[in-house]
């Protein structure tokens, strides 16, 4: 049973930022951080270095598909359009005037964990990585979409960023285009969808979509549209490049041929972050292993933990309670008992009963990448 928009309100703590009146953070210094891409920008956190729960901005994952667009906060305008009766055209002090709420939610990029594909594919080469939790500070976007009133018949929400750019890989694109996706209506009308302003206390910072982005709730981050500033709500089916030729999956429904679907739900995980590759374990002695799980649109019920190729399984401890859209961190206490290389697996089952996968499931594409990642240690 999932929380309504009233619930996560009630739940949630409004708090006063001052910082986050007007000005624009400054840009971290995203130190340690692994670069996958200069330009555009696109870093991953370093999973081993995995310590709170709550991700520092200076340690969550980049993922930008086109330069980073200079935007000011002063003469920022979001545009609400199409299949409405109230057209909106709102500035950034407009929408903190409706209402602010902060909560705590999961993103993760599509493309995570894309460098354990085998053979090898195209893409940016994410290891755990491109996987974050922080606070997210903003409105619901369904207080806006109350208030510009969709008409009968509408069907999706479209996200436009700022950000623009060609594709010149096949399938390439007719020339520059704006990074949007969409959401069904009932979608972006549930709480876990906000268009933030703020993260983890302060403005958003220009890496992380400053002055206003997208944040949604359970979906892999490529719906959480950044550098925001165009919302349409549309009574089709939306078939923008990031929607259909990109960002999308094969399905194979019952008596019909194969079909492309857009990627929406992220799917249950569990990851470790120590030990890492090749370390060395202490033989007989407890070596706190230690990762992350998370699970989409449901809450993470159970981390399980294998040292015989998933033959057997263990429960692993929770560090806290499972709290809906956000990852857990757990941890397992293991005490290797043989001398040579050892193969450890982590799985996370949700509270509906979906369990992480042994082999991949190819359909995916180059995305959607949740099946199990041994890690290989040395005992001695």
């Amino acid at each position: 049973m999932f929380p309504t928009r009233r619930d996560l309100l009630r739940a949630t703590s409004v708090l006063p930022f001052a910082s986050l009146a007007s000005a624009q953070a400054a840009e971290p210094e995203f130190q340690g951080m692994i670069v996958r891409q200069n330009e555009p920008q696109n870093l991953e956190m370093p999973f081993a270095s995995l310590s709170e729960w709550k991700v520092p901005t200076e340690r969550f994952y980049v993922r930008s598909h086109f330069p980073t667009p200079k935007l000011d906060a002063k003469s920022f305008k979001l545009v609400v359009e199409g299949h409405v009766e109230n057209r909106l055209e709102l500035t950034l002090d407009d929408l903190k005037q409706m209402g602010e709420v902060t909560i705590p939610l999961t993103m993760e990029c599509a493309g995570n964990g894309r460098v354990f594909l085998i053979p090898a594919v195209r893409g940016a080469q994410w290891g755990h990585g491109a996987v974050g939790n922080a606070d997210w500070t903003g409105i619901a976007l369904g207080t806006l979409l109350d208030r510009a009133k969709p008409k009968a018949g509408a069907a999706e929400v479209v996200l436009a960023g700022a950000d623009m750019g060609a594709i010149a890989t096949d399938p390439s694109t007719p020339g520059a285009i704006h990074f949007s996706r969409s959401l069904p209506l009932a979608k972006a009308k549930k709480p876990e969808v906000l268009l933030a302003w703020g993260m983890n206390g302060a403005a958003l910072t220009p890496s992380h979509g400053f002055p206003l982005r997208a944040i949604v709730g359970g979906w892999f981050g490529m719906s959480s549209v950044k550098w925001l500033n165009r919302i349409v709500v549309v009574d089709r089916p939306y078939q923008g490049y990031f929607q259909t030729l990109d960002y999308s999956y094969y399905v194979r429904p019952t008596g019909t041929e194969p079909e492309i679907v857009p990627i929406t739900e992220m799917l249950p995980k569990a990851a470790i972050a120590r030990p890492g590759p090749s370390e060395v374990v202490p033989l007989g002695k407890p070596y706190a292993v230690f990762g992350a799980a998370w699970a989409g649109e449901s809450k993470v019920a159970k981390v399980e933990a294998s040292t015989d190729g998933g033959k057997t399984w263990v429960a692993v401890q929770l560090d806290e309670k499972p709290k809906p859209f956000c990852w857990v961190k757990w941890k397992w206490e293991w005490t290797p008992i043989l001398k040579g290389a050892a193969k450890l697996l982590v799985r996370c089952t949700d509270e509906a009963g979906a369990t992480q996968p042994e082999k991949r499931d190819g359909d995916r594409r180059t995305y959607a990448i949740n099946h199990w990642v041994p890690v290989e240690v040395i005992v001695r």
